[in-house]
């Protein structure tokens, strides 16, 4: 098997946290965990984690504001981000989509649901075909 690669959860939430790296963890991924969005762009710039899941709303910068940050860099410009979110109004999914979101998930979403997203955003693949 490859390398193991690096999933970065961000979110405010603790429970969430814990929730997301039960199932990366048990999936054979390794974990880093930012509670904020500051945070998360330092951890972005330390740890060069492979995928990143995140929260939209958060104290300091909130998930959009981070994955426009992250975009901007040539070396994080393509990073896979998958922007999670309990109030998914419209406005919120098309500002994800414009500021370059990979992926976007309502809350609550399935660990299945979970896994085959970054799998997907990790050009892994098990075989299934559920859409």
């Amino acid at each position: 098997m490859s390398e193991s690669k690096t999933i970065l959860i961000v979110d405010d939430e603790p429970y969430m946290i814990r929730l997301l790296q039960h199932h990366v963890e048990r999936a054979g991924y390794q974990m880093v965990k930012a509670v904020n969005g500051r945070e998360a762009l330092e951890k972005v710039e330390a740890e060069k984690p492979d995928l990143i899941i995140m929260d939209v709303m958060m104290p300091e910068l909130n998930g959009l504001e981070v994955l426009s940050q992250i975009r901007q860099k040539s070396e994080t410009a393509r990073l896979p981000v998958i922007i999670m979110t309990a109030n998914a109004q419209r406005f919120t999914k098309e500002e994800a989509e414009t500021a370059g979101v990979s992926a976007f998930l309502t809350k609550p979403f399935s660990p299945t649901q979970l896994m085959e997203e970054i799998r997907r955003q990790l050009g892994e693949s098990e075989g299934s075909s559920i859409a």
